[in-house]
């Protein structure tokens, strides 16, 4: 049999390319699939704390994983207004509540919010060479968005830690930088 030639190589090559995926899979989290936006009706989309609104015809990717959670998960803190009017939407998840932004209150994307399993329960984040503990009220969903439910936002990226300005504040981050920032962060 011959070992050269198209036909190994070819195999050697699907290999190669399956095993990537599957670390890929594995030791991450790939999109589940995609939603395509539509523009919001006029002031359907509140983009409070520099909150964006969905793009007509933009796809955007979901999320039914987060990646897996250790000492020091690598996540993406970003700024929510847990307040009733606010960029948050309706009420928290965990507590059909609205929360002040003077507390400490996160969401977290849908993998981590793990079908609610962190439902009022602290999280560490450290960030800015400084550490914050805040309490998980809701879900950043990962799985839809672009519609009335989700004040026309997209859905949230798969390392996200939504955060009230209480947590930017004990973070020591100054007000003009926030809404995006790197994090490390894990359960209390």
């Amino acid at each position: 049999m011959e070992t050269t030639g198209p036909i190994p190589f070819a195999f050697f090559v699907l290999a190669l390319l399956s095993s990537h995926f599957l670390a890929v899979e594995v030791g991450g989290c790939s999109p589940s699939g995609w939603i395509r936006g539509q523009t919001p009706p006029p002031g359907q989309c509140n983009t409070g704390d520099q909150s964006e609104c969905c793009k007509n015809g933009e796809e955007y990717p979901i999320f039914r994983c987060s990646p897996p959670v250790n000492s020091h998960t690598r996540a993406h803190l970003t700024l929510n207004s847990f307040e009733k009017g606010g960029d948050g939407g309706g009420p928290s998840e965990c507590d059909n509540k609205y929360h002040s932004n003077d507390t400490p209150v996160v969401a977290l994307s849908t993998g981590w919010f793990n079908h609610e399993s962190r439902c009022l329960r602290n999280i560490t984040i450290h960030g800015n060479g400084n550490t914050a503990v805040a309490m998980v009220v809701d879900e950043c969903d990962s799985t839809q968005g672009c519609d009335d439910e989700h004040d026309y936002q997209p859905p949230c990226d798969n390392d996200i830690v939504d955060a009230s300005r209480a947590v930017w504040e004990a973070l020591g981050v100054p007000k003009d930088n926030w809404g995006w920032l790197d994090i490390t962060w894990t359960d209390a």
